[in-house]
């Protein structure tokens, strides 16, 4: 009989452990420990991740029930109170720093095949407890934390990612983003900056967004539009001159403005500095922010970081970037794979057969041996040899 790894083995495999342990040395984040290393701390809390477990209590718990296979994670049973405090204290950098690799290794590959790229660009709001209000506090009574997000839709991944608490406005992370030459933007009203538009236009991007209601266009020429469809009106002009405080406005170059009549009725006015596309190129570009609200519910609902395990910065941060890191897995799994088509029913095999003696490759067929030159011709381009 071949043998076979247990199915977590599998989707934690992904990681390059030579360059995890670079990173714990940099960190410093396994220095005199005695028992419970970086590598385990991370694996149990994937662990929890992947099984939805409902706090540590059930993770550790659960965890330390499949003793002898978590020899072959590299791993070993882990107690409640030295995970608690490991998350709490030991620096969240580590994990951050391995879901930025992970990321610009799968998102390079991807890019390879892909042609111009359009990003989108968002925040989640991640509801605390009180526990949390010396680090979090929003309002009274209110606690919480942001996770902002640059998004590929092509790719169908996350390109960027920075945690603030929900006091940190979107605009202050999104001016410290990286910004590639050439791309296209898509983003809402919570990123309305002349400065940082100017900034994007400089580097040749395409920007797609929304107008705030007071905000109007000098406009100086109207584009043909079809009577009766979508499109309401195409209007090129300039915005105004001066900002708020009489502040000289930077983004005096010609913009573009779309009125286009949704299907609940309402009427958006999209904002471009695109001004050869058609009106209804830049409405479809901005329907695809869409793209990252559905990115957003699923890490929420199928990775749990709804609840907290911890209530200090620290160990929210550990939690949430080590969910990052296990969406990121996950893809890259389901990519090396052909039997699930669909990522959330792979999703949903993994998790019923984590722990289990079966290849990752043939999670619904255990007894048919995969191929091993076989490679997926998924729907999506997010896979690519």
């Amino acid at each position: 009989m071949r043998h076979r790894n247990i199915v977590l083995h599998n989707v934690l495999n992904q990681v390059s452990w030579p360059r995890f342990k670079e990173k714990v040395a940099r960190h410093g984040t396994d220095k005199h420990v005695r028992s419970l290393t970086t590598k385990t701390q991370f694996i149990a809390m994937a662990y929890g991740q992947l099984s939805g477990a409902k706090g540590l209590r059930e993770t550790v718990s659960q965890f330390r029930s499949h003793g002898p296979k978590l020899d072959q994670l590299g791993a070993k049973p882990v107690a409640l109170s030295t995970l608690g405090d490991a998350n709490a204290k030991r620096s969240s950098g580590v994990f951050e720093d391995l879901f930025k690799d992970l990321m610009a290794a799968s998102h390079r590959r991807v890019r390879q095949a892909l042609g111009g790229a359009t990003y989108l660009i968002d925040s989640t709001h991640l509801h605390l407890n009180e526990h949390s209000a010396k680090w979090a506090r929003y309002s009274a009574g209110v606690c919480g934390a942001k996770v902002h997000v640059v998004y590929d839709p092509d790719a169908d991944q996350p390109i960027y990612a920075a945690f603030t608490t929900a006091n940190v406005n979107d605009i202050t992370v999104a001016q410290q983003m990286p910004i590639e030459p050439g791309a296209t933007y898509v983003f809402d009203l919570g990123y309305h900056d002349y400065g940082w538009w100017k900034t994007m236009d400089d580097a040749g991007c395409r920007i797609v967004t929304r107008l705030k209601s007071n905000t109007h266009l000098t406009v100086s020429r109207d584009r043909f539009v079809w009577p009766g469809g979508p499109i309401l009106s195409d209007q090129i002009g300039t915005l105004p001159a001066r900002q708020a405080r009489n502040r000289h406005n930077p983004m005096q170059v010609e913009m573009r403005e779309v009125q286009v009549r949704i299907e609940t009725g309402k009427v958006l006015r999209i904002l471009t500095n695109d001004l050869t596309s058609s009106a209804q190129t830049i409405a479809d570009l901005y329907k695809r922010r869409w793209a990252i609200e559905l990115h957003f519910r699923w890490i929420k609902q199928e990775l749990k970081i709804k609840k907290f395990f911890g209530v200090s910065e620290n160990a929210v941060r550990t939690q949430v970037y080590i969910a990052l890191i296990v969406f990121l897995l996950l893809r890259l799994a389901h990519c090396a794979q052909t039997s699930v088509p669909v990522l959330l029913e792979f999703v949903r095999l993994v998790r019923t057969h984590l722990m289990s003696w079966r290849d990752v490759r043939a999670l619904e067929n255990p007894d048919e041996r995969p191929p091993p030159s076989q490679k997926r011709q998924p729907n999506s381009d997010w896979c690519v040899a």
